[in-house]
């Protein structure tokens, strides 16, 4: 039997050291509702279940205006790809934009939620929030899929090893 009441000598940055190598799609998670605009780039959104569609995003707890996806009750994962890496670095906050200047940088739809769904996007999809947890540092927030849009395929934009990185595309 595992003992669990061990504890590990791991630490955050040998975590995250380790992490950096698990390749994940590079996403811009928006929302907007009455808490406010607000978009962020992650790399951890993922597909929980196909009945009813349900995928899970997490954000980190140090920014107050994270609740705002929670507190509109609707979040769209917008799915990037390779010639979208000056949105996901602005998203990321690299040039310290305000909101609205990162929205400006992109062409933005709406589709059943009102969360803002990226033109030319890989693929969006749009949620409607039907859990959040709060787990150490971040929020989970599962949604269910309530539409989704989709562009010609292209080349997915990826961050692997502490970097932007194209992969896949059409065949």
């Amino acid at each position: 039997m595992l003992d669990r009441a061990k504890k590990t000598s791991l630490t955050p940055q040998a975590y995250r050291d380790a992490m950096s190598r698990f390749a994940g799609a590079v996403t811009i998670v928006t929302t907007d509702g009455p808490a406010g605009l607000r978009g962020v780039t992650v790399s951890a959104a993922v597909s929980i279940s196909d009945n009813p569609p349900t995928v899970a995003i997490c954000l980190n707890r140090n920014r107050d205006e994270n609740r705002w996806f929670a507190d509109n009750g609707c979040f769209a994962i917008n799915i990037l790809v390779e010639t979208q890496i000056e949105l996901a670095r602005a998203f990321a906050g690299e040039g310290h934009l305000d909101m609205a200047e990162r929205f400006a940088l992109g062409t933005w739809n709406k589709l059943a939620t009102g969360a803002p769904a990226l033109a030319g996007a890989r693929t969006a999809l749009d949620c409607s929030v039907r859990d959040v947890n709060l787990v150490h540092t971040h929020y989970v927030v599962m949604g269910e899929v309530m539409a989704v849009a989709a562009s010609e395929p292209g080349h997915a934009l990826a961050y692997l090893d502490r970097d932007y990185r194209a992969i896949g595309g059409s065949r």
